[in-house]
C-alpha cells in the first residue's frame, strides 16, 4: 500500500480516488455516497476527454480546480490511465475489487453506461483485470472488495476514512461550483 503526501493535508480536506476496473461498482459507490450526504463526482460523468483510440482520460484541467475547492470532504470515482497525475492532491486512494465474473455481469445489466456490451470491451475488461489491477493495487492505501452489498462496501468504505456513516442533515444537495450539475454534493 502506498504512503501518500498531499497538498491538501495541510488544508484540513479529504480528497479520496475510489478507482477500480469497469463493473467494480465505482457509480454505485458514488450514488450511495451522495445520498449518504458526502460530496462525489463520477469521473465517467463528464470529467473525462475522449481519446483518438476511442479510450478516454481525466480532464486535469477541470478536475485539478474541483480538487482545490474548500470542502471538507471530496470523493473522485474512476479509473483513467493519467490518474496518477492526481496521486499529489488526494489524500487516499481506495480501489475498489470485484470477481470477474461478477464485473461482467454488472457492465452486462446496467444503466447509462454502455462500456462492456461488446466482447471486445468484456476482453478488454478482463485483460485489464489481469494487467492493470495489479498496478492499482501496489498503489492503493486501501482495496475494498465489492461482492457484498453497496451499503457495506460504503460502510467500509466510510470506515476506512474515519468518517461518519451518514453526513448531518444540514448538508443539502448543492450545485457543483466548476460545473453547476447538482451531482457533486
Amino acid at each position: 500500500m502506498a504512503a501518500r503526501e498531499c497538498a491538501c493535508d495541510a488544508r484540513s480536506v479529504l480528497r479520496v480516488l475510489v478507482t477500480g476496473m469497469s463493473g467494480v461498482g465505482k457509480s454505485s459507490v458514488v450514488t450511495e455516497l451522495l445520498a449518504r450526504g458526502y460530496r462525489a463526482v463520477d469521473l465517467d460523468d463528464g470529467w473525462c476527454r475522449p481519446q483518438p483510440d476511442g479510450g478516454q482520460i481525466i480532464d486535469e484541467e477541470r478536475v485539478v480546480p474541483l480538487l482545490d475547492e474548500e470542502t471538507p470532504e471530496l470523493f473522485l470515482a474512476g479509473c483513467e490511465e493519467n490518474q496518477v497525475n492526481l496521486y499529489d492532491r488526494l489524500n487516499k486512494v481506495v480501489l475498489l475489487s470485484a470477481p470477474v465474473d461478477l464485473m461482467l455481469e454488472r457492465v452486462r445489466r446496467r444503466h447509462g453506461n454502455p462500456y462492456g456490451r461488446t466482447e471486445a470491451e468484456r476482453a478488454r475488461i478482463v485483460a485489464d483485470t489481469r494487467e492493470i489491477e495489479p498496478l492499482l493495487r501496489r498503489s492503493a492505501d486501501h482495496v475494498v472488495e465489492t461482492d457484498r452489498p453497496l451499503t457495506e462496501v460504503v460502510d467500509e468504505l466510510l470506515s476506512i476514512l474515519r468518517l461518519p456513516l451518514q453526513m448531518a442533515s444540514s448538508i443539502a444537495m448543492a450545485p457543483c461550483s466548476s460545473t453547476g450539475r447538482s451531482c457533486c454534493r
